[in-house]
């Protein structure tokens, strides 16, 4: 063989060699981005917190839309211990959303069931206060003077304040198969019964209208539905010391100036679903991966990264 030839077979070879290659490197590439975008399909069972509803709604939405159109998210709000109920059953729920922990009673349950719950901290919420619009003097309350309207030591406007109108005042709240009824309850009033007669609601809509239709309502739900309904009821601030302190987003933190009204809420997940079916553990990274990217629009503050990361690590662990 001449030298020319020779140098001709050798070239045409290099080249099939390294098309080869990149052949099996482009199917290679191709597999992995296979395995890490899997289409999946199925269903996913969401029910609890209606506080908690409008930011996995949303997480929902986009996961269906963007994610995996495959997989149907049913996200309901029948109220966190409500939805406990339906969680904590052998045909339960994946998940339930909580404006509140679980309970030693409802975790007494789940091991009964063998059902293994994983929590999920999702964003912080600010317990608000809120009166109708018309209400220009209530702008302001302390903690104490909360206290005293909602266990009732003060019944008209001017029991708090001489200059107030001299009206009965009516209170509104979330009835007992919420969260929050339970943290107010529980945190806000110090576990003193809340005042007889007060106006207790399944539907947050529905509060939202009873208090924008009463000029001498005031009463209290999660920050979110006061920010998408602003134009039709007022938020109070509180004086928890050190001057009044709005509910925002920039104050609503476990550490800030809105602490002592601050609470986390959370979605709790069944874990033995979620080794069942790829689309519940799919569904549960998603949302630690992106709940902060939605948290305020949809009236939470955010919780840290490091928390997240710690919780995606769970996560990572269930097989």
């Amino acid at each position: 063989m001449s030298f020319k030839r020779f140098t001709l077979f050798f070239f045409v070879a290099a080249l099939l060699f390294l098309a080869a290659c990149g052949s099996g490197n482009a199917d290679g590439a191709g597999d992995s981005e296979s395995d890490n975008n899997e289409e999946l399909s199925g269903n996913i069972a969401i029910d609890g917190s209606g506080t908690v509803y409008p930011l996995m709604a949303r997480l929902a939405e986009d996961y269906m839309i963007n994610e995996q159109q495959g997989v149907s998210v049913e996200v309901s709000r029948a109220g966190t211990s409500a939805g406990f109920k339906k969680f904590l059953d052998e045909n339960g729920t994946d998940f339930n959303d909580a404006s509140r922990e679980i309970k030693e009673e409802e975790q007494a349950t789940a091991d009964e069931l063998g059902i293994e719950v994983q929590e999920l901290k999702v964003a912080l919420d600010g317990l608000t206060i809120v009166t109708h619009p018309d209400n220009d003097w209530a702008t302001e309350l302390t903690p104490e003077q909360v206290q005293g309207i909602f266990l009732g030591d003060y019944t008209k406007w001017s029991d708090i304040d001489d200059s107030w109108p001299n009206e009965d005042i009516k209170t509104y709240g979330p009835n007992e198969n919420h969260g929050t009824y339970e943290f107010f309850y529980e945190e806000i009033l110090e576990e003193q019964d809340l005042i007889e007669g007060i106006d207790l609601q399944q539907d947050y809509s529905t509060l939202v209208t009873l208090i924008s239709e009463d000029k001498n309502a005031i009463g209290f739900f999660g920050f979110g539905y006061y920010q998408s309904n602003q134009d039709t009821i007022n938020a109070v601030s509180i004086d928890f010391g050190e001057g009044a302190v709005d509910p925002s987003l920039d104050t609503i933190a476990e550490d800030g100036p809105y602490a002592d009204y601050t609470r986390p809420v959370f979605t709790y997940l069944n874990v033995n679903h979620a080794q069942e079916k790829p689309e519940v553990l799919d569904y549960a990274k998603y949302v630690l991966e992106n709940t902060n990217n939605v948290a305020g629009e949809t009236g939470f503050a955010p919780i840290p990264d490091e928390e997240v990361q710690s919780q995606m690590e769970v996560l990572e662990g269930i097989e």
